[in-house]
């Protein structure tokens, strides 16, 4: 079981605060928090719903659909939980696990029910009373993935059971974090130790794998001997949005700024014109964090995905490669960008009408008739898939999508959205 580190984040009136008991405001961007707690390299983090209305408890939702949007981590979510709906809810927006909070009887009776509808594995309960557990042992075994202690109090007891368990603590040693990491049952850590010293979190995982913890590190496959050097000693770096696939830079890489990144995990190169470190961002804020590193066929090359913050290019522009020098006219093939293109112009139509355009007769129209026509080219796409011949299907399939994403549009859904719930499953 590889041991985590889960920073907290707690919802209240749209912004981040304390802690449960503690309403002072640490953050009023919830979202930019939660970005760092994922640039800092967390496993995941807990996002508590603290809202008191159901405005708030759906502005929180919002909130939480959007941290997962932009982190790469796992989220948990948790709070405001009274029924199926909200556990189905926190998952809708994205969250990988959905917790019960067993202090409320309601919660321990709707267990088996969620369980059963969303999947153990998408299960956790939080507790601050252990003997609770243990009354409901059997059950949570059978129905839930893993639990969270709030109570740093009950932490000795809950060594006792048999379930992978997160604990939520007030601060933390060194000693103490390895005496905790090594219970069998201590599946990571988390609460205001963790969320203080988030930037320390990749310092934390080192020193837990030099005491023969499994962490989720960003170990090289490659040594730097492996790689074949130019005449400077150095290999080239082709740079790329990790979402987009944007080409963004080319740098280089010497044999401490390769060792200076993958310990990081921001970009840092060799500047050949000052004859220096580089680490990117430093002056400008706009770091590179990384997400893959790959070596091409010769070993001569390395292609570096990351999370760019800002602008790649030190023009403003997002990226390097701008001047065009010459292209012949061709029809895109990328099945991404064709859909982001036609998306692209159905959301012209819909802020910059055109007349005569058949798009903008669907939003004069309004939500009815687009669901109608989604309706329709539906029906169609099933009844074209009975023909032995594809052609047709394909034709109608183009429909159904063309009227899916005028929908999009008009409900202000994204592709990056469903590509992001897809990627999740």
């Amino acid at each position: 079981m590889l041991k985590k580190f889960i920073p907290c984040i707690y919802l209240h009136n749209g912004n981040a605060v304390a802690s449960l008991e503690n309403a002072d405001v640490i953050s009023q961007s919830p979202v930019m928090l939660a970005e760092k707690y994922d640039d800092d390299d967390c496993d995941a983090i807990i996002i508590f719903d603290m809202s008191e209305s159901d405005a708030e408890h759906e502005e929180s939702l919002d909130i939480i659909k959007e941290i997962c949007g932009v982190v790469s981590c796992e989220v948990y979510g948790a709070g405001n939980v009274k029924r199926m709906e909200d556990i189905k809810k926190l998952l809708y927006a994205g969250c990988k696990k959905a917790c019960l909070n067993f202090s409320k009887q309601g919660n321990i009776d709707i267990l088996q029910e969620v369980s059963e509808k969303f999947g153990k594995g998408k299960i956790c309960i939080c507790y601050t009373e252990t003997d609770k557990i243990s009354a409901y042992d059997e059950l949570i075994k059978k129905y839930a993935d893993e639990l969270i202690l709030l109570n740093s109090s009950e932490i000795k007891k809950t060594f006792a059971i048999d379930l992978p368990t997160i604990l939520c603590l007030p601060d933390l040693s060194l000693d103490k974090m390895i005496g905790l990491m090594s219970e069998k049952n201590v599946s990571g850590l988390s609460g205001k130790a963790i969320n203080v010293n988030s930037s320390e979190i990749r310092n934390m995982k080192n020193i837990c794998a030099e005491n023969d913890l499994a962490v989720n590190r960003m170990l090289p496959q490659f040594k730097w001997e492996d790689f074949k050097k130019n005449s400077d000693g150095m290999v080239p770096v082709v740079v790329q949005d990790y979402r987009t696939d944007a080409v963004l830079m080319v740098a280089y890489f010497n044999e401490e700024s390769y060792k200076k990144t993958l310990e990081t995990g921001k970009m840092t190169y060799f500047s050949r014109s000052r004859n220096e470190l580089w680490l990117k961002g430093e002056t400008s804020g706009h770091f590179q964090y990384v997400k893959k590193l790959t070596a091409d066929c010769d070993m001569d090359t390395i292609l570096a995905k990351v999370k760019q913050v800002g602008v790649a290019c030190h023009t403003g522009s997002y990226s390097c490669f701008f001047n065009e020098i010459t292209g012949k006219k061709y029809a895109e093939k990328n099945p991404q960008k064709v859909l982001d293109s036609v998306f692209t112009v159905i959301n012209d139509r819909k802020t910059n009408p055109r007349e005569g355009s058949y798009t903008n007769y669907l939003f004069d129209k309004g939500l009815d008739k687009i669901l109608k026509k989604v309706g329709e080219e539906s029906t169609e796409m099933v009844i074209a898939a009975k023909n032995k011949n594809s052609n047709e299907l394909i034709y109608e399939m183009a429909d159904f999508l063309y009227h899916m994403m005028v929908l999009m549009a008009e409900k202000d859904i994204s592709w990056e959205e469903i590509t992001d719930e897809l990627a999740r499953r």
